[in-house]
């Protein structure tokens, strides 16, 4: 079993303000320094448990890949220190180790090396290679040929041939096909079955959310929030539009999730309620029922155009519908402060039984990243309940019509 250590971990590079002040100090010993450090990474602290999966976010530059690179030892921190346990693959930079005038097969021997393997063994897991990989006859062409999605696909192919006990992977699976992703996704899946312990740096918050036990947020080189992945992700996005004069907060619900509120206040959100057919609120919902969801609004500044977006999860947090009245062509204009506005969206709860959550998010546009008013994770929490229709499975009730034919032989 495999764990990975992090114990007040930094990196700082040398900055000189000129060339003849970088060859001076090295020129002149014991001379005063003339650079100044600059941080990208400081005081990282966490540990990742045996088979457990850890998904590390951040915007570009926040120093995600750095943090990787120290980890798996391609790089050297300048403070602090970082223990594992277990054998360990890494997939970091695409296609990192490759030479470009070998072939893929000459590649796959020489990266199995240096992930521990002997010639043999690469040889002996070669067949489950070339076929995880399915790449073809390309396995016998020099590696300059492929696209990135085939240097990705070997890679990660060679990486995983063999289950390791540690599996570290950066961005990379990013540029592969929709098809290899979820080959891929399925691989790491049956490793963490199997006690793998994961550290995985991905954009994807549903890949986040859907194989990692705990996210840890990186902001400008240092631990902005550590916990669940839905509530790392609801305050990733939030400070994705985060502005001048813009909050950004969180707090613990009634059920114990945690809530995060952002946005500039020009508009809020009063309430937001699922109504039956009598208007009455529900907190049960029955599988395939009509419903209304109701969003009541205040302007509290003067708003020249106002969006509203809704957003149904499931309780991994994954979005399973989400729409908003821009692109419904029922943006409204010219609103001034005081006035208060009711949204109602009639639909089928076509849903599988569960729980699940609604976030909303009042803009000025398409999207929250600009012109955010107010958004809201975890406004409501409803249950549905299958009572009438037949048994399913998944999170969605399709109400399927089967016609069986059959002909006499």
């Amino acid at each position: 079993m495999g764990t990975i250590n992090v114990t007040g971990l930094g990196k700082a590079y040398k900055q000189y303000p000129s060339r003849v002040s970088r060859l001076a100090e090295w020129l002149i010993p014991f001379s005063k320094p003339r650079h100044k450090l600059k941080w990208v990474l400081e005081g990282l602290t966490f540990l990742v448990r045996p088979g457990e999966a850890v998904g590390i976010i951040g915007v570009n530059g926040a120093g995600k890949s750095t943090l990787l690179k120290m980890i798996t030892g391609t790089t050297q921190p300048t403070v602090g220190s970082v223990q594992l346990s277990g054998r360990v693959a890494a997939l970091l930079e695409l296609g990192m180790g490759f030479h470009p005038d070998f072939t893929g097969r000459q590649n796959a021997i020489m990266a199995g090396q240096l992930l521990g393997l002997s010639v043999n063994e690469v040889n002996e897991l070669m067949p489950e290679i070339e076929a995880f990989a399915e790449i073809g006859d390309y396995i016998d062409q020099p590696v300059r040929l492929y696209s990135s999605g085939m240097q990705m696909r070997l890679a990660f192919s060679v990486a995983t041939a063999r289950r390791p006990d540690v599996l570290i992977v950066d961005e990379a699976l990013s540029v592969g096909d929709a098809y290899f992703q979820h080959k891929s996704f399925e691989r790491i899946r049956e490793f963490r079955k199997g006690g793998t312990t994961l550290l995985i740096v991905s954009h994807d918050k549903a890949a986040i959310q859907s194989v990692c036990d705990r996210a840890i947020l990186l902001k400008g080189g240092r631990l902005a929030m550590e916990g669940k992945p839905e509530e790392v992700m609801d305050y990733y996005n939030a400070i994705l539009a985060e502005r001048e004069n813009q909050t950004v907060s969180q707090s613990v619900a009634e059920d114990g999730r945690v809530q995060t509120v952002s946005g500039s206040g020009e508009a809020s959100i009063v309430d937001v309620s699922i109504l039956n057919a009598r208007e009455e609120a529900l907190k049960v919902v029955e599988v395939g029922a009509p419903v209304t969801l109701r969003v009541r609004a205040r302007i509290n500044a003067p708003i020249e155009r106002l969006v509203l977006g809704f957003m149904i999860k499931d309780r991994l947090g994954q979005p399973v519908f989400g729409t908003n009245t821009h692109h419904m062509q029922q943006a409204l204009t010219d609103l001034r402060a005081g006035e208060c506005v009711d949204f109602k969206f009639a639909f089928n709860a076509n849903l599988g039984p569960g729980s699940y959550s609604v976030a909303v998010a009042l803009t000025g546009s398409e999207n929250h990243l600009s012109e955010n008013y107010e958004w809201r994770d975890l406004a409501l929490v409803f249950e549905m309940l299958n009572v009438s229709c037949d048994v399913f499975t998944g999170s969605v009730w399709l109400n399927p019509v089967v016609t069986i034919g059959k002909e006499a032989e």
